[in-house]
């Protein structure tokens, strides 16, 4: 309905569920909006494209939000290695590590819990970290293997005598770290992103009733995986893999790059950089980054910031995630997933 008035602002925000992007950001740049999309771009390849392709025949300024692009840790690995300092790149490895609480509010009860209402977890969690990948070793990729499963997250799983809810007596709810009664009636930030903050006990309680959030994490309809790997060959035969877990005490990112002249092992949470430079005598550098305010660890407001930037002083080039930038890792993320799912490179 928006898009059939006249333009309203300069610049659109799109953060709406993933299978919804591909349609509105095609009718808002036709309207003449540029854009702030959230990633991912689409949930299939082809809407992808079609996304890229509009905005290039529109012309219109648009920044996929991949915010690790924009992180003070990522920032710093890339100028390092732009420098030369590790030589060339032979292989990096990253690690997201979800964390167990995250993954049961965000998907398992939540609304990335299951692919028909959103799409798989490769493309709505992990899109991320294969595109500072691709974007790291800046390579064609030229194969990819990829593996993992929803393992733990399923009925088969359920402890005996769980009820369908939390809130019906479980039997092990104390014990149990995913208990909604835990979770939801604590100020711990996952209650807000469910919208039991500030409620009182009894509405909290009659929320869990009905809301997907008071289910068991066992008794739930999701089916996204809560592991996964993938392995890709890039030109040169650069090497890179990725993992994606649930299975972690704490969430944030870990990086390791293997390169001809030195290594380097960052730590995004942390804000930390570990760099070995092997002809100087393995010498050793500890960087701390500062603490930045923010989501995303500032992040967010770097993407902000170049969106702005880009649309008022008419410089597209300091948007660093483009449709185009973004298409090229969102297909080894497909590619990938095909991999996963017929179970072939």
């Amino acid at each position: 309905a928006m898009m059939a008035e006249p333009k309203q602002a300069d610049i659109l925000i799109n953060t709406t569920m993933d299978r919804e992007h591909m349609a509105l950001s095609v009718s808002a740049m036709r309207a003449g909006y540029h854009m702030l999309l959230e990633k991912p771009m689409a949930t299939s390849l082809d809407e992808c494209i079609k996304i890229d392709q509009v905005r290039e025949v529109t012309d219109r300024i648009v920044c996929v939000c991949h915010s690790l692009r924009y992180h003070a840790v990522y920032e710093e690995v890339g100028r390092i290695v732009r420098a030369g300092t590790i030589g060339q790149i032979v292989s990096v490895d990253q690690l997201e590590a979800v964390e167990i609480v995250h993954q049961s509010h965000s998907f398992v009860r939540g609304n990335w819990g299951n692919e028909r209402r959103s799409t798989f977890m490769l493309l709505s969690k992990s899109c991320h970290d294969l595109d500072i990948l691709v974007s790291l070793i800046d390579r064609d990729c030229l194969r990819v293997s990829s593996y993992g499963s929803l393992s733990y997250f399923n009925s088969q799983n359920r402890p005996e005598g769980a009820p369908e809810r939390c809130i019906e007596g479980c039997p092990h709810e104390p014990k149990c770290p995913y208990s909604a009664l835990k979770i939801y009636q604590s100020e711990n930030g996952w209650s807000g992103h469910a919208g039991f903050s500030g409620l009182r006990s009894d509405e909290a309680r009659a929320r869990l009733a009905s809301s997907p959030y008071g289910r068991c994490v066992f008794a739930s309809d999701n089916d996204v995986v809560d592991h996964q790997v993938v392995a890709m060959e890039f030109e040169g035969g650069v090497t890179a893999t990725f993992t994606m877990t649930a299975f972690t005490p704490w969430g944030g990112r870990y990086l390791r790059v293997h390169g001809t002249k030195g290594y380097i092992e960052a730590k995004t949470d942390q804000r930390t950089i570990d760099l070995y430079e092997f002809w100087e005598g393995n010498k050793h550098s500890h960087i701390v980054l500062p603490e930045v305010e923010g989501g995303h660890g500032g992040a967010d407001s770097g993407v902000i910031r170049s969106l702005i930037e880009a649309v008022s002083l008419g410089t597209p080039g300091k948007v660093r995630t483009t449709t185009s930038e973004s298409l090229r890792s969102h297909a080894v993320v497909f590619a990938a997933e095909r991999s996963r799912r017929e179970r072939r490179q």
